[in-house]
């Protein structure tokens, strides 16, 4: 038995790939594989909240967030009070953390970033429960200084699966990068995002494991399943005479990087040559997001669907699944991500994707085989690429079923839970030889 702690920055029901991806770990590997599990974050939801008061944050009186899928969250509240330098003064009294050799610029702009978690400082840092291993993610957040910390302590390896977006040039920032040689094992999810950080910031290519983002293949597959057959997105959504019109889905955070305000700009390009098509957009919004969808919506032939986490309450998931399996084209063309699991669960569910030719996608996306790719930014182009497929129906299918056939063979959940796996047997057992 494996006693692993996971130390995500967020949790659901925040919904980023981060998120997702510690939490199928942790489910599956609590459920099925001999590990004893346990999960601290902070009580934040979006990214606001890892810094501001201002931003959404889970409260103490809702306990269904207590437990997800039968597994105990330890969620702790945030400092928000304390002063920069009086949360500075705090951990650089820790004696672990004077090991970390860390400069006290790093150590101010992690504590910027967020969550300071005044609370864990005492209950975790200085627990002595057996942990055999920690595993963090993602960067650039303060969770990763404290699991490092908390590693020292209890002399067990620490894992950081980063998401390195390289394609943001605040990601190589010197104060910043400092801090990842410093964790016993990183986890890339590609080959490139691999060779970028051997290059600019790990020089020991023995520290750095490439193992991809997963997706629960049979889910988004097989969906719906008989007891949702009555979940039709576009039964429920679309206008009852237009349920046949063409949908194009993004689905992520709604921010530049993301590419969803791009979308938004290639909207009005789109509509010139083909007016049947609906844009369907879930996922947290932000204000630069909302302004741009006032001006969008001025035009009389617009149909955007604009969906949160809250006004799809309780039925988030469920929705989200008939948006995949109804939409005719995935677009989500960013730069802020280091692999991109809504491919997969665009592919999963057979659906061509479209991304953005910059950082780890062109590695993710196969040009003209299994999703098509376009420049960052570029609203005409997107337009054209969309347009293109929502007139070629062939070329849909053609490019939605060998993604679909990546998937199954590379990218299932299982597969990436047993690499992960036998990476923590591994540092584990090279650990414990260590202190025989």
């Amino acid at each position: 038995m494996i006693n692993l702690l996971y130390f995500p920055t967020r949790y659901f029901p925040s919904i980023s790939g981060a998120e997702l991806y510690i939490q199928r770990l942790a489910e599956i590997l609590n459920d099925r594989r001999g590990y004893n599990v346990d999960v601290v974050t902070s009580n934040a939801i979006d990214f606001n909240g890892l810094r501001s008061k201002n931003g959404k944050c889970i409260t103490p009186s809702e306990k269904y967030y207590d437990e997800v899928n039968n597994l105990k969250i330890n969620r702790f509240r945030i400092d928000y009070m304390h002063s920069i330098e009086e949360k500075i003064d705090i951990i650089k009294k820790k004696k672990s953390f004077k090991s970390l050799n860390l400069s006290e610029e790093c150590l101010k702009k992690f504590i910027e970033n967020g969550p300071y978690i005044k609370d864990l400082i005492p209950n975790f840092i200085n627990n002595q429960k057996e942990y055999d291993l920690i595993h963090t993610t993602f960067f650039p957040y303060f969770n990763l200084i404290l699991t490092l910390i908390m590693g020292r302590n209890l002399n067990i390896p620490t894992v950081c699966t980063p998401f390195f977006h390289f394609a943001n040039p605040r990601y190589l920032d010197d104060s910043f990068i400092e801090i990842l040689p410093k964790f016993d094992k990183i986890i890339a999810c590609t080959q490139l995002e691999k060779k970028i950080l051997e290059k600019k910031i790990i020089t020991d290519k023995h520290k750095i494991e490439v193992i991809p983002m997963g997706v629960d293949f049979e889910i988004f597959n097989n969906f719906p399943p008989r007891k949702h057959k009555h979940i039709k997105f576009k039964k429920k959504f679309f206008q009852h005479n237009e349920e046949k019109y063409k949908m194009v889905l993004f689905c992520g955070y709604k921010n530049y990087e993301k590419g969803a305000i791009s979308i938004l700009k290639s909207i009005p390009y789109i509509l010139r040559k083909y007016k049947k098509v609906y844009f369907i957009f879930i996922g947290p919004s932000t204000y630069a997001f909302n302004l741009e969808l006032t001006k969008v919506r001025k035009n009389d032939h617009t149909r955007i669907l604009n969906f949160t986490p809250d006004n799809l309450k309780g039925y988030f998931d469920k929705y989200k699944l008939a948006a995949f399996n109804e939409t005719d084209i995935y677009l989500m063309p960013s730069r802020s991500d280091a692999f991109g699991i809504a491919f997969l669960e665009a592919w999963a569910s057979g659906k061509p994707v479209i991304g953005a030719n910059i950082g780890a996608t062109p590695q993710v996306i196969r040009n003209n085989i299994d999703g098509l790719l376009v420049n960052f930014d570029q609203p005409e182009e997107i337009a054209e690429k969309v347009i293109y497929l929502l007139k070629h129906r062939n070329q849909r299918f053609k490019l939605g079923k060998a993604g679909r056939d990546k998937v199954l063979k590379k990218y299932t959940w299982n597969k990436v839970v047993d690499r992960t796996s036998n990476l923590y047997k591994t540092l584990v057992n090279n650990n414990k030889r260590d202190y025989i």
